[in-house]
């Protein structure tokens, strides 16, 4: 795992409140608090008078920055409306003479001095405080001046836009590392937190790091361990999953669009075009994969689940497909597709005998398909229509125009993403250019299986076959936990607390996910600035052969409320990342004017780190930029209302297919191909 920041950042304004809220003076110990405040305002600004005069090379006025504590100064002179002022209290004062050499002077604990305006000038440590009220105006002047003119306050305390605390999981990557010795069983889990604690420290310890208010200096945690949890559960063969193809041949499957072949110009329907390409993928997957098992199933007003040579096809019609119970169970008697070389001949004789016709029973179809997908981890299915699914299970030609209502077809494909998911089936989707398949409510199987949304013209459905195709999975049932201190939040997932749980489903070798975090805003206090935090991740998964794995990493990291700091050390690339990510989340939602703030505060950040580290603005910045057009405001073209008013909008198939593109970006692909554009 990888952090965007070198350092925890605690925004500056987070830290004083918990400063103020611990010891509001900021005083010596030994000394009781003094509450006393100043009766009357500060004085104006001075003006370019007598007064206000600039210091000789060898002087400096006793002043203090807008944020910190004390300032460290050598030699003293008052401004004048600080003189002849009576201190607030004689109990650790003397009377200010108007010039001081605070190096001369004898290191007497008891020599400070209070102001009414809350200085207190300590001689022994050589430093000026300001424990009680800070005028804006009172600045350190660290040198000759030619003018009155005020400096600015202290560099590395002003708060950072955006939010630093990003953590980038590159699963293709910890997956594959070698870590030593495999660990055999399951590990020591904290009951309340769930954290994995080192089982050696079982009678040391009672209080877990992560989910106790009072926490250990150190957590007795592994640090990076790989764990078998069920040793003794047999190994499956690794072999490739099924591919299965759902093709829509409803009535719209029959329009036309004009190409040129030969130096003719023809028109083709949309069904032929999808035939043409599956076919084209059948050669190609015969010498290149003969053994790979190649299923077929089309709708239309009913759903074919084609068979083999050995097994008729099979049709569901009317009532039969608004029973999902009885639509399973029809799926698991139906059998496995065999090897692609002992049913090729069929399977093209099955594929160019398709015609169109007939309404679109796309959501039982989908149940069908994954259900059968579902006997082998590691299946794909795609998915590919040209129209709304218009039946009753599934039906998505409800309008939802306030993206309020929660739509039965929304609660249909979120269930079924999920059950494809606990199963190791990709689901990919493939629309036909200026359709319209309501791609944001039917990408939810896409989604949570990690698989592709593509609006693809028609030209260009056998290379989208073939990409998603050539995608191998390297793992399923992936499960990312992330685990803070109770000082420190997860931000935007589904537990807005230490512990943020991501169901990742199925892994390709290009998965990358991120996480953001920051310390709580309420109800607790923040890291202390200098300490050290611990953080744990948890990658629970499960192997091609089916053993069930679960990789603990430990580290930690120093606390600053330092911007510069920050700055200095931030991943540009993990954050736009981040955000390319969370924005599209929210957008695929419809919550563009949330999307919109997300993305333009941590542009913010990245422009104001590239000013910090004076680094110009480069190739991949200008890329991240286009590819954010449409969260910045370009929503013309990807929501279906007008209105601005509505917090929620529905977005178009192409917007839709954009932002899921967007969400399963990863550093080498954050700006997205040409067809994606809009």
């Amino acid at each position: 795992m990888e952090f965007a920041c070198g350092f925890v950042y605690v925004p500056p304004s987070v830290t004083q409140r918990d400063a103020n809220r611990s010891n509001p003076t900021k005083l010596s110990a030994l000394l009781p608090v003094n509450r006393w405040r100043p009766r009357h305002p500060p004085p104006p600004l001075p003006t370019k008078s007598a007064e206000a005069k600039a210091p000789t090379k060898s002087q400096f006025y006793v002043t203090v920055a807008e944020n910190p504590d004390k300032a460290v100064v050598k030699k003293a002179l008052l401004p004048p409306h600080m003189k002849n002022r009576s201190p607030p209290s004689s109990r650790f004062t003397h009377n200010l003479p108007d010039e001081t050499d605070l190096k001369e002077r004898p290191s007497d604990p008891s020599y400070s001095y209070a102001t009414p305006e809350g200085l207190r000038v300590d001689m022994k440590r050589l430093e000026v405080s300001a424990p009680f009220w800070e005028p804006e105006y009172l600045t350190l002047l660290s040198g000759p001046s030619s003018d009155a003119s005020l400096a600015s306050p202290s560099a590395g305390k002003e708060p950072l836009p955006g939010n630093p605390n990003v953590l980038l999981v590159s699963l293709q990557k910890l997956l594959s590392e070698e870590t030593g010795q495999t660990t055999q069983g399951e590990p020591t889990f904290c009951s309340t937190c769930g954290a994995v604690t080192d089982p050696c420290y079982d009678n040391v310890i009672n209080d877990c790091y992560f989910c106790q208010p009072s926490t250990p200096s150190t957590p007795r945690c592994p640090q990076d361990v790989l764990y078998l949890l069920r040793p003794d559960e047999e190994a499956l063969c690794a072999a490739d999953g099924l591919l299965l193809f759902c093709i829509d041949t409803s009535g719209s499957m029959s329009t036309t669009s004009q190409v040129t072949e030969g130096g003719q110009v023809v028109h083709k329907t949309r069904l032929q075009f999808v035939l043409e390409a599956v076919l084209r993928c059948v050669q190609r997957l015969s010498e290149q994969q003969p053994d790979i098992r190649l299923g077929l199933v089309t709708f239309n007003s009913q759903v074919t689940m084609h068979g083999n040579e050995n097994f008729a096809s099979q049709s569901l019609s009317s009532a039969e497909l608004n029973n999902c119970d009885f639509l399973r169970e029809e799926a698991a008697g139906f059998p496995t597709p065999p090897p692609l070389s002992q049913n090729k001949d069929y399977f093209q004789r099955q594929v160019m005998g398709l015609r169109h016709g007939g309404t679109t029973a796309l959501g039982p179809a989908a149940l069908l398909t994954i259900e059968i997908a579902s006997r082998q981890p590691g299946s794909k299915v795609i998915l590919c229509t040209d129209g709304k699914a218009n039946t009753e299970l599934g039906d998505l030609e409800l309008e939802d125009n306030d993206a309020r209502t929660l739509l039965s077809s929304t609660i249909f494909y979120q269930d079924l993403g999920d059950y494809a998911a606990s199963r190791g089936v990709t689901v990919s989707v493939l629309s036909i250019e200026g359709t319209d398949c309501r791609l944001d409510e039917l990408g939810r199987l896409s989604e949570r299986t990690g698989g592709t949304v593509v609006v693809a013209s028609p030209k260009r459905l056998h290379s989208e076959f073939e990409e998603i195709i050539e995608n191998r999975m390297i793992a399923t049932h992936c499960t990312v936990t992330l685990l803070l201190p109770r000082s420190l939040h997860v931000r935007g997932e589904k537990e807005a607390g230490p512990k943020g749980t991501r169901e990742v489903g199925n892994v390709d070798p290009d998965t990358e996910i991120t996480f953001q975090f920051g310390a709580r805003e309420q109800d607790a206090a923040a890291p202390a600035v200098g300490n050290r935090v611990f953080i744990q991740l948890q990658i629970r998964y499960r192997q091609r052969k089916g053993q069930t794995m679960l990789r603990v990493i430990t580290t930690s990291r120093d606390v600053t409320d330092d911007s510069s700091a920050a700055l200095s050390t931030l991943s540009l690339a993990i954050i736009q990342l981040n955000s390319s990510q969370a924005s599209a989340a929210l957008a695929v939602r419809g919550r563009l004017l949330d999307a919109r703030k997300e993305g333009e505060v941590q542009r913010k950040l990245i422009e104001k780190a590239m000013e910090h580290n004076h680094s110009a603005e480069d190739h991949q910045y200008q890329e991240w930029i286009k590819t954010m057009e449409p969260i910045y405001g370009q929503k013309d073209d990807i929501t279906r209302t007008e209105c601005d008013v509505l917090e929620s909008q529905a977005v178009t198939d192409a917007g839709a297919a954009l932002f899921y593109t967007m969400m399963r970006s990863n550093r080498k692909t954050i700006s997205l191909k040409d067809k994606q554009k809009l």
